[in-house]
């Protein structure tokens, strides 16, 4: 782990690289945005949302940003469900965790009726819904995922009493489609597909982390394009690629990451991946 002393030596109030960084720094698309201000307008009527895309192409950052933006509005409950892979009871004992209702193991029925009353106490309080974020939600049960769409309805299905964002990979597009989950694939209200960025867009991200951090030319400008052209258009790549620089500049006791950098500790690597990708192109063309 990078010390304190080492990010001080760069002019760095934090590592701009890392997962960890303050929201401020994070940069949310036109399509986030949207994203976010919908789920905001949800927590009025209840539902489901989701979020889907492939590793590393911002859904935790989506959810970081989501949640700044719900707990800013009045009377919004936000609960984050951290073991999505949890059996029924595990689950319900969970949600009870969550919402703050003495949930018994043995009673699954006795929990059902205890959460609803919870979220409806909560409703006629304040008149919005209480929201549950659940990450990683490809990894959770059809049985679950079927008994949250039955919980969180009243009213012969026409009243929502809870809002639900699932977040998760292509693998949670494709069991939404099973007969088993399709009645809630089918009541999905707003839905974002996190897709590979445009090098232009990753500089741009590339440049907020580093004008956040402190010292905006601690990369030289020829390297965070490179950086950006390179990154497969994946932000997680991308951050991980420069986080190495950084690591190679900390150890050279370098005060910048320039080009002479990015050639010692990726030459090789991006002339093998440019003489792939040209190979690719040619024969495509045949």
């Amino acid at each position: 782990m990078r010390t304190r002393p080492q990010l001080v030596a760069f002019g760095l109030k934090h590592n701009p690289f890392s997962p960890e960084v303050p929201i401020e720094a994070l940069s949310a698309s036109a399509a986030v945005e949207h994203f976010c201000w919908r789920v905001g307008n949800m927590a009025v009527e209840g539902g489901f949302a989701l979020v889907t895309g492939d590793p590393g192409t911002g859904k935790s950052v989506t959810l970081r940003l989501l949640q700044r933006r719900l707990q800013a509005l009045r009377d919004v409950q936000v609960a984050t469900l951290t073991h999505p892979r949890s059996r029924l009871s595990d689950f319900y004992r969970e949600l009870g965790d969550l919402f703050g209702a003495a949930i018994a193991s043995s009673n699954r029925y006795g929990g059902f009726k205890t959460l609803r009353a919870k979220w409806l106490a909560h409703i006629d309080t304040t008149l919005v819904r209480p929201v549950l974020l659940i990450d990683e939600a490809q990894q959770m049960y059809p049985d679950v995922l079927s008994e949250l769409r039955v919980l969180t309805s009243t009213d012969f299905d026409s009243r929502a009493i809870l809002t639900v964002v699932l977040v998760g990979d292509d693998r949670l597009t494709e069991m939404l489609r099973t007969p088993e989950l399709l009645p809630l694939g089918t009541r999905i209200r707003a839905r974002l597909q996190l897709d590979h960025r445009k090098p232009d867009e990753l500089q741009a991200m590339l440049e907020r982390r580093l004008e956040h951090c402190g010292n905006s030319s601690l990369v030289d400008p020829i390297v965070v394009r490179t950086l950006a052209e390179h990154a497969a258009g994946n932000p997680r790549v991308l951050m991980t690629a420069a986080n190495e620089l950084l690591d190679a500049a900390t150890a050279r006791e370098q005060a910048t990451l320039d080009e002479k950098l990015y050639l010692e500790v990726f030459g090789a690597s991006v002339s093998r991946r440019s003489s792939a990708t040209a190979a690719a192109a040619k024969a495509g063309r045949r």
